[in-house]
């Protein structure tokens, strides 16, 4: 059985989930408050593919501390994750700390978002776009 380790939205703190339960609305051991719905997850190289492989749509915001128009898309995803999260599983992969997972996904630009579905890229964006924008956008690539 595999697994995977997710840095809990609320508390920071990691958790180990089997990768067949992704979809089960797993709980963080500490706080007890949603892993996956509601608020964006950490992506890491260790995480990426069993997310990707789950049975929900996957929405991945690749960003760096250090992009203002990142910085400024960085509300707008997260108000977005806590809407649509119970459908949709939100990820951020800081490519400061996740190179691997940059030159993995070929990301010459930031943010870039990509949606995932069914384990195969179905849509990619580059650029910071407002809520209503985003949401369309979003709309129609799940």
């Amino acid at each position: 059985m595999s697994t995977l380790t997710v840095r809990c939205p609320h508390c920071q703190k990691l958790n180990r989930i089997p990768a067949e339960r992704v979809d089960d609305n797993p709980s963080c051991g500490v706080c007890k408050s949603s892993l996956i719905n509601g608020k964006p997850i950490e992506g890491t190289e260790a995480n990426m593919d069993a997310l990707i492989a789950s049975g929900k749509p996957v929405v991945i915001d690749f960003w760096a501390p250090w992009c203002g128009p990142c910085q400024s898309f960085g509300p707008i995803f997260e108000a977005t994750a806590a809407t649509k999260g119970d459908d949709v599983i939100f990820v951020k992969v800081n490519t400061e700390q996740e190179q691997q997972l940059g030159a993995k996904y070929r990301i010459r630009s930031i943010p870039t978002i990509m949606v995932f579905k069914e384990g195969k890229m179905a849509n990619q964006i580059n650029g910071a776009l407002p809520q209503s924008e985003f949401t369309a956008w979003l709309d129609q690539s799940i």
